[in-house]
């Protein structure tokens, strides 16, 4: 289709408790139209699919993976959508330079773009907050679609963390 671009997110699934093996879901997750996916089974009971969609937008890209996963893993439980919280590390390998010159450039806006949590020696902020200093304030340089499919896992993680807090509050967990 014209007018697509590729968009690069991390869905991560809870697997349901009656098949807690990542490797069980692999067949149906292709079949459901997840084979532009790489799975990843490094936590216990998690599946985490690092997907390169083509849509319209980020959204699109997305609700359709996600959608397709959950076609594919009937009663899993999605946990996180990356790119969303991100620190030194993770910006400079969305902006293909050193961790060094990220902590640099990260100097000339502190001030205008707090971080989500600083202590411990490690700082991090939502990347869709920080798009708008990084284009305008430093030499970094990172996708607009990086930055389009941040925007839409802040929303989703948000909705998570409150649907947490609700099913916390109503005794369901």
């Amino acid at each position: 289709m014209s007018g697509n671009k590729t968009f690069e997110f991390t869905l991560i699934y809870l697997l349901p408790e009656d098949r807690p093996a990542a490797e069980d879901h692999l067949d149906a997750l292709f079949e459901a139209g997840c084979e532009d996916a790489i799975p990843g089974m490094g936590k216990k009971f998690h599946i985490a699919l690092e997907f390169n969609r083509d849509a319209v937008n980020a959204a699109t890209a997305v609700a359709s993976a996600k959608e397709n996963v959950e076609a594919a893993i009937a009663g899993g439980k999605l946990v996180e959508v990356r790119p969303d919280i991100v620190g030194a590390s993770e910006l400079a390998a969305l902006a293909n330079c050193s961790r060094q010159n990220v902590r640099k450039q990260l100097e000339k806006i502190d001030v205008l773009a707090p971080p989500v949590y600083a202590a411990s020696g490690h700082t991090l902020w939502h990347l869709s907050l920080l798009n708008q200093y990084l284009s305008r304030q430093t030499t970094l340089s990172i996708s607009p679609q990086i930055y389009e499919v941040s925007e839409v896992a802040m929303k989703a993680n948000a909705a998570i963390q409150s649907d947490l807090l609700t099913d916390i509050h109503s005794g369901s967990t």
